[in-house]
C-alpha cells in the first residue's frame, strides 16, 4: 500500500512539473509576455514543441501546447516585439537542443 502512494506522488509530481502551456488571445490574460527570436543566440530559452504532453518533463523548454486554459500550468502571451516580452525563446527542431540559455528567466516558467 505504502508503495502504490509513494509510486502516485512520483507519478502526480512529475504531471505538474509538466511544461503544458497554452497561448491566450490577449495579453491580460498571460502570465508570461513571450517573444520568438530569429536566432537562437538571443533567446532566453530554446524550445522543443512535443507532440504528447507525457512527454513534457520538468523545467527544460519541452513543451506541450494545451487546446483548453485550464490544462495548462502556464497561460502566455505571443508579443511582436522583444521589448514587450517577459521571456525570449526560439523553437528548435530536436528535443535534445531544448534547454535554457538564461537561467536567471527560468523562475517564470515555475
Amino acid at each position: 500500500m505504502k508503495l502504490i502512494i509513494i509510486l502516485s506522488l512520483i507519478f502526480f509530481g512529475l504531471k505538474l512539473n509538466a511544461q503544458k502551456v497554452f497561448s491566450t488571445q490577449y495579453s491580460s490574460q498571460a502570465e508570461v509576455k513571450v517573444f520568438v527570436c530569429k536566432n537562437e543566440s538571443q533567446a532566453d530559452l530554446k524550445v522543443y514543441k512535443v507532440q504528447y504532453d507525457s512527454q513534457a518533463a520538468g523545467n527544460e523548454g519541452k513543451w506541450f501546447f494545451t487546446k483548453y486554459d485550464s490544462q495548462a500550468k502556464k497561460k502566455m502571451y505571443f508579443v511582436d516585439y522583444e521589448s514587450q516580452a517577459d521571456l525570449k525563446i526560439f523553437f528548435v527542431k530536436y528535443s535534445s537542443s531544448a534547454g535554457w540559455r538564461n537561467k536567471a528567466k527560468q523562475y517564470l516558467m515555475y
